[in-house]
């Protein structure tokens, strides 16, 4: 099954949008694009590793493609606000695609080329990375807003 890697602020709600979406088969949440492949949550948030909170996507492309992502991505968060996303602020906030292939690669640089020009009126910042240094969160922030509000039938 293909993977893919989104960045879009906080990894806990992007985490719980994405494995609702039809298709997707698994999700993971962790830290990608920094300086090791291994760090922990508090070495992220002080912002010396340069990884980015990120959800790793398995989807079965029969069911959605990887353009359909991008374009749910796109619609779950605020792509043209750097380093930010509502009163998350820092680089391990960034907005980011990151792909595995140079097919991933060459569709989201078109989908953001072409979403930059029809829908958002400020610039995307979203950067599109070849994903290099992905390693899993801790246990704890795994399917985190299950885990902590399950009482409430999410």
């Amino acid at each position: 099954m293909p993977k893919a890697i989104f960045g879009a602020g906080c990894f806990w709600g992007v985490e719980k949008k994405f494995s609702e979406v039809k298709g997707v088969i698994a999700t993971e949440v962790g830290y990608s694009q920094g300086k090791s492949s291994k760090t922990s949550y508090e070495e992220v948030c002080s912002g010396n590793t340069d990884h980015v909170e990120v959800v790793m996507v398995t989807f079965d492309d029969q069911i959605i493609s990887y353009e359909n992502l991008i374009d749910f991505f796109y619609q779950i968060h605020d792509p043209t606000t750097l380093n930010q996303q509502g009163p998350d602020k820092g680089t391990q906030y960034r907005s980011l695609l990151g792909c595995y292939d140079e097919d991933q690669i060459s569709i989201a640089k078109e989908k953001t080329k072409n979403l930059n020009l029809s829908k958002f009126q400020n610039a995307i910042t979203t950067t599109i990375e070849t994903v290099i240094n992905y390693c899993p969160a801790e246990d704890y922030h795994q399917k985190y807003i299950e885990k902590k509000y399950s009482f409430l039938n999410l």
